[in-house]
């Protein structure tokens, strides 16, 4: 899929459906890739570390997740972007693995929260094959990582859902881009909203783009900081790229 700059991250553009269509064409040519699912943050911690950067740009898709990413290629380059959040992505997915024979692997989160989704996906998609595993949270050894990737490989899974929280869910898939052979997706909180843990803010704030302060609101402590700094940040660069290419024609 062709892609458009946005401050410094490079953002796949399509419809909601080419999209679904080619994540899903990724796992039916079963090469090792990985995608991923870019917001306001992802855009500043890639503006703040070149290397991160790298990783998304290199992704195979990188879906505009957060509607401020959609709008801003709007404004940037007159595309109307459909939103491709992974919160859709997900159930969606999914659904279309059951339909053709696809089956799916979920790293990461908690074993909690990973008993949750299988028991909820039997009773959605009673014919998908779902595997899962929740690693230790904190670093592993070589050893360790090599049973992992032996682990996912042995299931042999058209689809890797990871769930580690950005930046770490990023570099593990880029880290593991060749060796894990599967399409491996960074769905990061999708997990959680699917298991019901969380709940995603309604319609009308998703099109306003305010689906952050929903967030903010279920968990204050922890985001505040991060959207006070990442969503001014984010502004004020997407405002210099705009003046920039209005200038330059």
């Amino acid at each position: 899929m062709n892609k458009k700059k946005v401050v410094d991250i490079l953002i796949s553009k399509g419809t909601y459906d080419e999209f679904l269509s080619n994540i899903l064409n990724l796992a039916l040519i079963k090469v090792s890739s990985y995608v991923c699912v870019s917001n306001v943050h992802m855009t500043i911690e890639s503006y703040n570390d070149e290397s991160f950067c790298d990783i998304v740009n290199n992704a195979d898709i990188a879906t505009p997740d957060g509607m401020p990413l959609a709008k801003a290629m709007n404004f940037l380059y007159n595309i109307k972007q459909d939103r491709v959040a992974g919160m859709d992505l997900m159930p969606d997915l999914m659904q279309e693995c059951e339909r053709f024979g696809k089956s799916i692997y979920l790293y990461g989160s908690t074993d909690e929260i990973l008993k949750k989704i299988t028991d909820k996906a039997k009773n959605e998609f009673p014919d998908l094959s779902i595997a899962s595993y929740s690693p230790p949270f904190r670093a592993l050894d070589t050893s360790e990582k090599v049973k992992i990737i032996e682990k996912i490989n042995s299931f042999n899974p058209d689809f890797v859902f990871v769930a580690l929280g950005c930046p770490k869910q990023e570099k593990w898939m880029a880290e593991h881009k060749g060796k894990i052979n599967s399409c491996m997706i960074g769905l990061g909180g999708a997990l959680e909203v699917y298991a019901d843990v969380k709940g995603r803010a309604p319609k009308w704030m998703q099109d306003y783009s305010l689906e952050w302060v929903f967030r903010l609101v279920q968990d204050p402590k922890r985001l505040w900081k991060r959207y006070l700094y990442t969503n001014s940040l984010f502004i004020i660069l997407f405002i210099k790229q705009f003046i920039s290419q209005k200038f330059k024609k």
